[in-house]
């Protein structure tokens, strides 16, 4: 873990989407944040431990589908598919099916494994199993401020966690979509998907992977914006929401910008972009963007770090 010394700062942008509004000034105490991503080899050793079965892998609760439902849903998560060519983006459901049998184990389907990936961040992971691994660990969720002071590593007010330009000097800061989002993606330095933890350039703190990647939960509850939001010192579950399976039109997942209603019960505040990120659909691969997603959600493009 990499000791960040707190402090105050910037939080927040007026420069793009409206949840990341008012920018405010932010008081932040001396905390420690881990400095890569949880990985699957992290996970592994958690689950060997305790026996934890995570929410994607548990049977589906009866008191939360009806009876013609609980036929045709089985337990997995969201995996990301490429489409054939483009499609209008404002429907997420082009891109994302649920998989019976997708799982941290077993990302993509039942067919797939994590044997060769051992050191990719965890994905398909919802918020209490991030919780609890951090239990586990004898750690905690980072704070939404806390997650963004250390991605900006002092450089306060900066668009991106590495200054303003994208790609400086031609230099590639983070695993993002290159190309065109949802059909072709060409690779961020030969990565389709996620890349091993640390295969990007560190942030000016030591921290791996704070943009791209996966998105990373918090501990914060999803606001619709920054205005007269406390700043909440650690990690508190809510109940968990049934499944996004549960309905065609219920909570949505786009690229992970969109993955609840605003204001949604349940909700919490996940940072830093994925390599699903797009300029052309979602430009929230920077420190400020923050993106709602229900507890229970799974996919192939969220993963978690910790903080204590």
């Amino acid at each position: 873990m990499i000791r960040i010394a707190g402090g105050a700062f910037a939080m927040g942008s007026e420069d793009f989407y409206p949840e990341e509004r008012p920018v405010r000034e932010v008081h932040v105490d001396a905390f420690e944040l881990d400095a890569t991503a949880v990985t699957n080899a992290d996970f592994l050793a958690f689950v060997e431990a305790t026996g934890y079965v995570t929410v994607a892998e548990r049977p589906l609760d009866p008191a939360e589908f009806d009876e013609e439902a609980l036929e045709s849903i089985e337990p997995g998560s969201l995996v990301f598919t490429p489409t054939e060519g483009p499609v209008n983006l404002r429907d997420w459901r082009q891109w994302w099916r649920w998989v019976p049998g997708a799982s941290w184990r077993h990302p993509f389907g039942p067919d797939s494994s994590i044997d060769d990936r051992m050191t990719h961040p965890v994905v398909q992971v919802a918020y209490d199993d991030a919780l609890a691994f951090a239990t586990w660990a004898g750690k905690r969720l980072p704070t939404e401020a806390e997650w963004e002071l250390a991605a900006r590593a002092g450089l306060d007010g900066a668009t991106y966690a590495w200054g303003e330009e994208r790609e400086p000097g031609g230099i590639l800061q983070a695993n993002t979509w290159q190309g065109r989002f949802p059909y072709r993606n060409t690779g961020a330095n030969g990565w389709v998907g996620t890349a091993p933890v640390g295969s990007f350039p560190s942030n000016g703190f030591g921290l791996h992977d704070m943009i791209g990647n996966t998105w990373e939960w918090t501990a914060d509850a999803w606001t619709p914006d920054h205005r007269g939001r406390p700043v909440s010192p650690v990690a508190t579950p809510l109940a968990v929401l049934p499944s996004m399976a549960a309905t065609e039109s219920g909570s949505g997942c786009g690229c992970g910008c969109s993955a609840a209603p605003a204001g949604a019960r349940g909700s919490r505040v996940t940072k830093g972009g994925s390599h699903l990120c797009a300029p052309e659909y979602c430009l929230r691969y920077r420190p400020a963007a923050r993106s709602p997603q229900s507890e229970d959600s799974a996919t192939t493009h969220l993963g978690f770090r910790c903080a204590r």
